[in-house]
């Protein structure tokens, strides 16, 4: 969105230094104007006039408003009214400046926070989830996540949370220093990554065909496999001393008996617990005490009803919710002791649904998607309005990210809802991005990656 104009080499030329033979002559008074040239504060402030910006904490659309932007660290440091009349008789003085960018025409909001993706996976449809880490090299799965990173950013999504690297070992940190820093060596978004999931033994894949009671194939695991109280305090250390800023979590899964499939489908296809209580506890006590977030994947109700209001997990409540196919908010009871915050949080656990994900690959009959429909609109129904938007991409394109945004307004939610989900409901920071679309009357339209300009 900011157009970062360099302008130390042009207060340089502006600046009277003496000739060669000058400086030969008096060479301590060059090396001091030099140094006063080398300390000067350099940065000039970035203007934006937009004709709204969208203001996520409260959720509204302001008008005409100029935000000041510092050069040097890109954070928006004042935002002001203009009177539109005033700027419309100084166009042609004001925008001549390469540090004041015409954006009235558009809306300005905060950049859209993707809290699920798999950087590491591309589509199902191309290529199987066992293929991808069977068959595709680590060098390619590298290649292509810095590819997802571009084409992420470049549909406005300005942050993401990846949830597992899904067989890719650590590559998650290494791309996220790629990423990062005044001097990033890839295009690609602000990167929040969870290293490995964590699995209990047996519950997950790549499973392979002839060795049964092995984990993985290859030495290729989709996850971080461990068990019992110890183990599963190891492998929350473990993974925070890799560098990573959220622990995830498989508290249930479908894979547990799927080699039974040959004789009872639907038993294979069950969704089972994984963890044991005192598992859950220690996990969440680990990483809150190091100040990292967890966030757990599950999907039945009586998982979904254990972490959210067990009195035996209070004070050990998890900070996000992934997928929750049946999803149900605590009643009113429950709900005030789900509220009480844990010592290490101060926020309600957040629900990031991946409407996305189960319209893409769930729709099938039978499958999850009707469930997650009507457990969503139940959600909207009592007023919840503790969710972030994440669509599990990389189970279908990265670039399209905005889907869950448009899904979420087709099942009932406002766009001014969706927004702050999208932008302050995932709680982690973002950029400023805009759109020449109406966000109010033509949504789907405006969050497409066509219509937003960085």
């Amino acid at each position: 969105m900011v157009k970062i104009a360099h302008l130390a080499l042009a207060e340089l030329t502006r600046v009277e230094c003496p000739n060669f033979e000058t400086a030969q002559a008096n060479a301590g008074s060059f090396l001091e104007e030099w140094n006063a040239v080398q300390e000067h504060d350099f940065e000039c402030p970035i203007q934006i006039y937009a004709g709204h910006i969208f203001d996520s904490e409260a959720a509204t659309f302001l008008p005409h408003r100029v935000l000041t932007v510092s050069e040097a660290s890109g954070l928006i440091i004042d935002v002001q009214a203009y009177d539109p009349l005033e700027i419309e008789a100084n166009t042609a003085k004001l925008f001549v400046n390469s540090n004041v960018i015409d954006l009235r025409s558009q809306t300005v909001l905060p950049g859209f926070v993707d809290a699920h993706v798999h950087l590491f996976l591309h589509p199902y449809s191309e290529t199987s989830w066992e293929d991808q880490l069977t068959k595709e090299s680590l060098a390619e799965r590298t290649i292509r996540a810095t590819v997802h990173a571009k084409r992420t950013l470049l549909a406005g999504f300005t942050t993401v949370r990846d949830l597992g690297t899904e067989g890719a070992g650590d590559a998650d940190i290494a791309l996220r220093k790629m990423l990062s820093g005044p001097s990033p060596l890839i295009p690609g978004p602000r990167y929040f990554c969870a290293n490995r999931a964590i699995v209990s033994t047996g519950s997950y894949g790549p499973k392979g065909s002839l060795v049964l009671n092995k984990e993985g194939i290859d030495g290729i695991t989709g996850a971080e496999v461990t068990d019992g109280v110890e183990g599963c305090r190891q492998a929350v250390r473990r993974q925070i001393g890799a560098g990573a800023d959220w622990i995830k979590v498989f508290l249930h899964h479908y894979r547990i008996r799927s080699r039974v499939a040959p004789t009872s489908f639907v038993t294979a296809r069950t969704s089972m617990s994984t963890f044991s209580l005192e598992e859950i506890k220690v996990m969440v006590d680990t990483a809150h005490r190091a100040g990292v977030k967890v966030a757990v994947h599950t999907q039945d109700k009586e998982t979904i009803n254990t972490i959210l209001t067990s009195p035996e997990l209070e004070g050990f409540r998890v900070d996000s919710l992934e997928h929750g196919i049946n999803f149900e908010q605590p009643h009113d009871a429950d709900r005030r002791r789900w509220d009480v915050a844990p010592a290490s949080s101060a926020k309600p656990v957040i629900w990031v649904p991946t409407l996305s994900a189960f319209y893409t690959s769930g729709r099938y009959e039978g499958g999850p998607w009707a469930s997650l429909v009507n457990a969503f609109r139940a959600a909207l129904r009592d007023g919840f309005e503790d969710i972030a938007c994440g669509g599990d991409t990389g189970v279908f394109a990265h670039g399209d990210n905005a889907l869950e945004l448009c899904l979420m307004v087709a099942l009932g939610a406002s766009p001014v809802q969706v927004l702050r989900w999208a932008t302050f409901g995932g709680g982690l920071r973002c950029r400023y991005i805009a759109t020449s679309g109406d966000l109010q009357k033509y949504f789907n339209s405006a969050v497409h990656k066509k219509n937003i300009i960085l």
